[in-house]
């Protein structure tokens, strides 16, 4: 019997024409398989939303979750591996959700498209088609969820979207690419290292607010205070360089930690380590005033899991620095 791989469709630009109001995801999953030549493999298509991911909410993440798990779970017809079509703008957000909880040796696949689907000689087709191949590969198994774009392989951890218009648009941060599609053929070159799966989201993570703040030169905690205010219960700071803000951010620490809002050191820098070296308001204050400092994902990672890890917590005494060494920082399992 042929392999049974489904697609998840949920818009993004892989599904998107050109209209007057701007290109706008309303193409079925039915439709993106033209033109792809997939032969060998039986398909079944999931239209589960067609939006952009620019517009997509914790909410959404966690539907396309349950999608997942639904699919994983069945007995009848059941399936060999799972491709999501998605946008790209915010393909990195979903990735690490799913790969945070992923339990299941089938592979889960992600890809999309850089041109909208009425594009001349657009990249959607040559990419679904591949990361299909990918779903279907037994080489793919035990890998957790995967990103196939542009001919490459490349695992959800610390992948990111790294240019906006370039077909080759992500790249892994931390790790490399996990393999590569070449004229059809899959081959994998690497297996990513991941710790053990977390629970899936519920219902309380579409409510789980954990903003993003950006340090930059005059900066000041304004907008962390304020992300506090309008619900946040963690707040990710992309600090310059190898992790570093200013003392009005330290005194901000200071304040809210004690409070139970909980914050993560990160960095704007889309490559390398962050840890705590610099002080006079640096990184090595925030250490010090008990932020963890997170090296293994890139902040827009780090604000999803922190966000399921929040959605799901219980303990008030459980610690976000073994979160962080096991979940972004793979120290340990």
């Amino acid at each position: 019997m042929p392999l049974r791989i489904a697609i998840i469709a949920t818009g993004g630009t892989i599904a998107s024409t050109t209209t007057e109001g701007g290109v706008v995801a309303n193409q079925t999953a039915a439709t993106l398989l033209e033109g792809t030549g997939i032969a060998g493999v039986e398909i079944e298509t999931i239209d589960l939303m067609t939006i952009g991911s620019y517009r997509m909410t914790l909410g959404h993440l966690r539907q396309i979750s349950d999608q997942v798990a639904d699919l994983l779970a069945r007995e009848h017809e059941r399936v060999d591996g799972i491709v999501i079509t998605h946008g790209t703008d915010t393909m990195e957000e979903t990735a690490i959700l799913l790969d945070l909880v992923h339990d299941d040796p089938r592979p889960l696949v992600l890809t999309g498209a850089q041109h909208p689907s009425d594009a001349v000689a657009g990249d959607g087709p040559r990419n679904l088609a591949d990361a299909v191949r990918v779903a279907a590969s037994p080489d793919a198994r035990a890998l957790g969820v995967l990103i196939a774009f542009a001919g490459r392989i490349l695992p959800a951890r610390g992948t990111r979207k790294m240019h906006t218009t370039a077909l080759a648009a992500f790249d892994s941060m931390v790790g490399g690419s996990v393999g590569n599609v070449n004229g059809g053929a899959v081959s994998i070159i690497s297996a990513p290292r991941r710790p053990k799966p977390l629970p899936r989201p519920t219902l309380a993570f579409d409510n789980t607010r954990v903003d993003l703040v950006e340090m930059y030169p005059g900066g000041d905690a304004a907008l962390i205070h304020a992300a506090v205010a309008a619900g946040a219960k963690g707040v990710i700071v992309a600090g310059t360089g190898i992790g570093n803000a200013n003392p009005a951010v330290v005194a901000a620490a200071q304040d809210l930690l004690p409070r139970g809002i909980f914050l993560v050191l990160s960095t704007r820098v889309p490559e390398g380590p962050v840890a705590g070296v610099y002080g006079n308001g640096g990184g090595a204050d925030l250490v010090a005033a008990g932020v963890p400092a997170a090296s293994g994902l890139p902040a827009t990672q780090l604000r999803i899991l922190l966000a399921l890890w929040l959605s799901q917590r219980v303990d008030a005494s459980e610690q976000v620095n073994s979160l962080i060494d096991i979940y972004a920082d793979n120290k340990e399992d």
